[in-house]
């Protein structure tokens, strides 16, 4: 279990420091707290944030539960996925919105992926347990 914990932190810390991203762009493109609009650069580091956030909420239950049940080792390797495709997920999202199918790709892929062998995982254990 410790590798799922640091796929967890590092997904977290990446989480972070795009929320510091999303700090420093309110100062360069003058956008003041709490408005969440008035710049288009300063809009695609807020959506590259909370884009990550909704796609946590779904990553981190799939993971401890694929890391559980099904494969610590296959879990790291998805979420070390999901990790590198989130990062190239924020560099193109801010570079150009409709790049991003890759990035989105590999962070989707993963977690969808976990969520399948979990459900696969627990119809079986259920089958057997009657």
């Amino acid at each position: 279990m410790p590798y799922l914990a640091l796929i967890t932190a590092l997904a977290l810390l990446q989480f972070l420091y795009f929320g510091i991203q999303v700090g420093r762009a309110r100062g360069r493109y003058n956008v003041p707290a709490p408005a969440i609009s008035g710049n288009d650069q300063f809009e695609r580091h807020f959506r590259v944030q909370m884009n990550t956030l909704e796609q946590l909420l779904m990553f981190l239950p799939a993971l401890w539960m694929f890391g559980s049940y099904v494969s610590w080792p296959a879990a790291c390797g998805l979420g070390a996925i999901f990790i590198v495709g989130r990062g190239i997920y924020a560099r193109s999202y801010v570079r150009d919105p409709k790049s991003r199918s890759l990035g989105f790709g590999m962070t989707v892929l993963p977690t969808l992926t976990m969520l399948i062998g979990v459900i696969i995982w627990a119809v079986r254990a259920a089958v057997m347990a009657v």
